[in-house]
């Protein structure tokens, strides 16, 4: 694999790493975008967990060590994909791609957020949530990073479980127990991943072929991708309604999944009738939007029928 991959120029590595270090190079390592994408679904798993809203200490150290390991698991996938960053535009510009930040050094940082981390949530929240983090961040870093990203074309199928255990998470902070309602949660998060990555893949085909990661449009072709595209998204329309189907939600929760679903469908008919690299990008944001509004009315719904 990585004889497929073409490496920046050694004078631009060395010019980087010339070139002073701030906190703002440490923080891009964690993904604080994504980060907080995860703190959002495990904040509504907080709140849902139980009637009213829970303590101010689950809340700021539930979310705080959720957050420590999450960025610890960003940073090592920084480490581990150094070299594909290399030859994507979106990611090229990294820190320890452009050798700005010593791969070693990056995963003592790795290591003192996931340290802290662990130590917030055994000490502050409770030893479930704590070994089910560190287990995502394993599962994200290193089954999903090193092997599944690498060996197959399904990487994304089955390595997103990890990613969408924040809502378990912040249940589990408030309870101290798994639950069926937060296992739903996981399973929209998981249904959802798929089309979600697919899309984005379509958009950047060209660069994962060039870093020879064998993304589904990579090994399968843009229509093959775009029919799985829009067979998951009917899989995750049924999903999401599942909480009005267990009593979980009401009607408000009802009447924005399906309207938000069926806009997500719609994206996924135009890029199978259309094969547009630019429908395809437009399909990626609004799954992000959607996963967000998503969770938004599933929350406003629990407390309006409260």
């Amino acid at each position: 694999m990585s004889e497929q991959v073409e490496a920046l120029p050694a004078q631009a590595i060395a010019s980087d790493s010339n070139t002073s270090i701030s906190w703002r190079d440490y923080l891009e390592l964690t993904k604080p975008r994504v980060v907080a994408l995860m703190i959002l679904t495990s904040v509504i798993g907080m709140l849902l967990a139980a009637p009213g809203v829970p303590g101010w200490g689950v809340l700021i150290w539930g979310n705080l060590g959720i957050a420590l390991l999450a960025g610890a698991a960003a940073v090592v996938n920084h480490v581990v994909d150094q070299k594909i960053d290399t030859v994507m535009a979106r990611t090229r510009k990294r820190p320890v791609a452009t050798g700005k930040i010593a791969p070693m050094d990056a995963f003592l940082f790795a290591a003192i957020l996931a340290s802290v981390g662990m130590a917030v949530l055994m000490w502050q929240v409770n030893h479930l949530t704590a070994w089910l983090t560190l287990a995502s961040l394993v599962g994200y870093a290193g089954v999903y990073t090193l092997f599944l990203k690498r060996a197959t074309p399904q990487n994304i199928t089955i390595g997103g479980l990890a990613g969408a255990m924040p809502p378990l998470l912040g249940w589990t902070a408030v309870t101290g127990q798994v639950e069926g309602h937060a296992l739903l949660l996981v399973l929209i998060i998981f249904a959802w991943t798929p089309p979600h990555f697919w899309a984005l893949a379509i958009h950047r085909k060209e660069e994962y072929a060039k870093a020879g990661i064998p993304m589904l449009p990579v090994t399968h072709g843009n229509k093959f991708t775009e029919l799985h595209i829009l067979l998951y998204t009917l899989m995750l329309l049924a999903v999401s309604l599942l909480p009005f189907v267990t009593g979980m939600s009401g009607g408000i929760y009802l009447v924005g999944a399906l309207a938000l679903g069926l806009r997500f469908l719609q994206y996924a008919v135009r890029l199978l009738k259309g094969d547009d690299r630019r429908v395809a990008l437009n399909t990626f944001k609004y799954s992000i939007t959607y996963l967000m509004a998503l969770f938004v009315v599933l929350l406003v719904d629990h407390f309006v029928f409260f």
